[in-house]
């Protein structure tokens, strides 16, 4: 039995019907109202909750106070409504059993997703782009399976699905708006390459294949450095020895100024370090021996070697995992990315600017 995010666009109703049709087997569906447009959401949520009661659809509905968890989390809206609905879709396959999680994501998404990762720096995972089959982004349940059935669909396609089908959807009115990098892409940018070449949505999705092709199964740790100048990353690459990885080995750095004292808390997977304390550009490396950390929220101070045994790390994973040492001190590691931060780094009431760790 399948879990069916469902937001009401027109994307996600043609995953829905064609799951419909399929007869498979059971499924449900999941529906997140993130109370953002008002009305709109509303409308939204109307729309999905008379489709699946018009055909006995098992549906799950919640309301989320994005802004209120952005604010209090430091994030953004976007980052907010990405951590809010895949930590909800997971704690829902855990509860009820669903074996994996199906999301409607497309081949223009995709496209979008390497234009991004392009833009704001990216190793061979960025390059690659979405594969149809992963696992949920979330740490606590990054073992549910993830799965993009319209990966290779464009939206023409979905559309004239739709039409076929006399499917309702809602068009979300924020698409419009320019203010998220990834309308900007879509709304001024993609026109322009659509002039160059019509099919580059296909042609971009093909050379992710190619890329995808090219690394084959070969897994890739990147070491991240943000350059002062204007905060453009360099990058240089280290082959794992295994191909065992974790949720991410791929981080991204990013330099924001701060106002909001120290009322912060460190979402899973994501760091938040005070940039003052660490007294330079934050450079990622790997495990060597002696390593240690004093970690947020735990007593003294403890082995790097240590932390990984506690923490259920296997021995070759350790040598994949990136981490941030200290400048003066290079055997004491400030950030273990994605997992936690020494207590050095920790933003307090004076912290003006910070360093924030995501994964790509």
């Amino acid at each position: 039995m399948v879990l069916v995010a469902v937001s009401g666009g027109i994307d996600s109703m043609c995953l829905l019907e064609k799951v419909r049709l399929a007869e498979d087997g059971p499924f449900a569906a999941a529906h997140c109202n993130f109370q953002l447009r008002g009305q709109e959401s509303d409308q939204d949520e109307a729309l999905v909750r008379d489709y699946c009661s018009k055909y006995g659809i098992l549906l799950h509905v919640k309301a989320f106070d994005t802004k209120a968890y952005s604010t209090e989390k430091g994030i953004s809206i976007e980052m907010a409504a990405r951590v809010l609905r895949y930590r909800w879709f997971g704690q829902l396959a855990s509860e009820h059993g669903y074996e994996a999680v199906l999301v409607a994501h497309n081949a223009q998404d995709n496209a979008e997703t390497l234009i991004l990762n392009l833009l704001r720096g990216t190793g061979p995972k960025g390059i690659i782009g979405m594969k149809e089959d992963g696992f949920l982004p979330d740490p606590e349940y990054s073992h549910i399976p993830l799965r993009r059935p319209l990966l290779g669909m464009t939206r023409e396609e979905i559309a004239d699905f739709a039409r076929e089908h006399s499917l309702p959807w809602r068009e979300d009115s924020t698409n419009l708006e320019n203010g998220y990098k990834r309308n900007k892409i879509r709304n001024q940018v993609f026109p322009v390459f659509r002039e160059i070449n019509p099919s580059f949505i296909r042609t971009l999705n093909r050379d992710m294949e190619r890329f995808s092709e090219a690394w084959g199964e070969e897994r890739f740790c990147e070491a991240h450095e943000l350059d002062r100048s204007g905060g453009t990353k360099t990058f240089s690459q280290k082959k794992c020895r295994k191909s065992f990885v974790p949720a991410s080995t791929e981080f991204i750095v990013v330099e924001e100024e701060w106002t909001a004292g120290n009322n912060v808390q460190q979402e899973p997977g994501h760091l938040i370090m005070d940039a003052c304390k660490i007294g330079a550009v934050p450079v990622f490396s790997f495990w060597q021996e002696g390593d240690w950390i004093r970690p947020l929220g735990a007593p003294g101070k403890k082995k790097l070697q240590d932390w990984f045994t506690d923490h259920h790390v296997p021995v070759d994973l350790k040598h994949m995992i990136p981490l941030v040492r200290d400048p003066k001190e290079p055997s004491h590691i400030l950030a273990i990315a994605g997992y936690c931060i020494d207590k050095k780094v920790k933003v307090g009431p004076a912290t003006k600017k910070i360093y924030r760790i995501d994964p790509i």
